[in-house]
């Protein structure tokens, strides 16, 4: 089990390695159309909204509550108007803890 273990880990270090360096190594050989780059652009936006979004979701069938919600909503305003990450992270999680702490679950 821990040969297995060893090998997958080294297996994603090379392939993460890779990955890293295939990207300067080929920038100049490969041409993407600036339509492309948008589109990549979009997705990238897309995918981290998924992301948010479904963090938000109870896991387990349970109710998530109003706290949660709260703290998003005002990191999203936050972002919105162009505050800096960390200030977006910590607020909502102050936020969050707050509501929490006052008993809004």
């Amino acid at each position: 089990m821990t040969g297995t273990l060893l090998a997958g880990v080294i297996a994603l270090a090379v392939g993460t390695f890779a990955f890293r360096f295939a990207g300067p190594a080929l920038r100049s050989r490969v041409k993407v159309s600036p339509r492309t780059v948008k589109l990549l652009e979009v997705s990238s936006v897309v995918l981290l909204t998924a992301l948010a979004v479904t963090t938000l979701m109870p896991s387990g069938g349970g109710h998530a509550g109003l706290a949660l919600p709260a703290g998003v909503l005002v990191a999203a305003v936050l972002a919105w108007r162009r505050a800096p990450l960390l200030v977006v992270i910590l607020t909502a999680a102050v936020i969050t803890a707050g509501l929490r702490v006052l008993g809004v679950h």
